[in-house]
């Protein structure tokens, strides 16, 4: 038997308990990737990140859901460089490189002071594909009508190094009504049957915030709902940049609040900025330690 030890970090809060919560395993070298799935499965969390040795970036961070491997997870990364940072384990390093399934990201921290790190991540180039099933069984399979989905913007799958299927909503009272029907998303989602999904409207409860949203997982992820995702918000905000602003600034800076239906309440920083092809997108965010624990494997 072997006894692997996992921290407990929230990401996108300042606070223990809010933002979402990730699993961070500091010997991930020495474990399989058989070991790391059960490691994921048992902690039960969005995600738990390993981080291991990179020849080609600073670190690598490798990412499983409680079902299988991620190429990318937004608020796992925090976590991670907020876990390494202050543990001593990046010394005075300011920004890092770091390989991932969706390619080698830069990241810098900002720090205020000994604790109040604020953590900023490269996202992959934003990419969208059209959804074209049926918007009556996509409302129905989160609870809603079709008619609480905007009627003039698009419905696209899009990836900043994850797909999520973006799905443009009219109002945030329709958010207390969602109700997930995960294992209905495959057969809906024909284009990308393993896509998460991922409601979004531009009403919001803090005033300070651009967006509100909700994601919910892939039923192949063993989970139901994430609280406060960092890479949907990315791909989120090129969508904004492209289909909502009438403001086609070079650089947006936008405020994504999430998790406030399930008393997750967690904050995200998307900086878009246009370029030749596209955008570039950056997401900021900072993290809170909450607990360490003891996962036994069976091999």
């Amino acid at each position: 038997m072997t006894s692997v030890k996992v921290y407990h970090y929230d990401a996108f809060s300042k606070e223990p308990n809010k933002g979402n919560p990730a699993g961070v395993v500091l010997n991930g070298d020495e474990l399989t990737d058989k070991q790391m799935q059960e490691v994921a499965f048992k902690v039960g969390f969005n995600e738990t990140a390993f981080p291991v040795k990179s020849e080609k970036a600073d670190l690598g961070i490798r990412f499983f859901t409680p079902g299988h491997e991620m190429n990318l997870c937004g608020h796992a990364t925090m976590a991670t460089v907020y876990a390494l940072k202050t543990k001593g384990m990046l010394g005075g390093k300011k920004e890092l490189t770091i390989e991932t399934r969706a390619g080698i990201l830069p990241v810098k921290l900002h720090s205020a002071a000994e604790k109040e790190i604020t953590i900023t991540m490269n996202q992959a180039a934003p990419k969208f594909e059209a959804f074209h099933g049926s918007k009556k069984d996509l409302a129905h399979s989160i609870g809603l009508e079709e008619t609480d989905i905007h009627a003039n913007l698009p419905i696209f799958y899009g990836s900043t190094g994850t797909w999520t299927l973006l799905i443009p909503i009219n109002s945030l009272e329709a958010f207390h009504r969602m109700n997930p029907n995960n294992k209905d998303f495959p057969a809906i989602l024909k284009e990308m049957p393993k896509s998460s999904v991922h409601p979004f409207c531009i009403e919001t409860y803090d005033k300070e915030a651009d967006m509100h949203a909700r994601h919910f997982s892939s039923p192949y992820s063993g989970t139901v709902e994430d609280a406060v995702t960092g890479t949907a918000s990315g791909v989120m905000g090129a969508y904004y940049a492209e289909y909502i602003s009438e403001d086609k600034k070079d650089v947006m800076n936008l405020v994504v609040e999430q998790g406030n239906e399930i008393g997750k309440d967690g904050r995200v920083g998307v900086q878009v900025s246009k370029n030749d092809k596209s955008y570039d997108v950056q997401v900021t965010g900072n993290a809170v330690f909450v607990e360490d624990f003891e996962v036994v494997l069976e091999n």
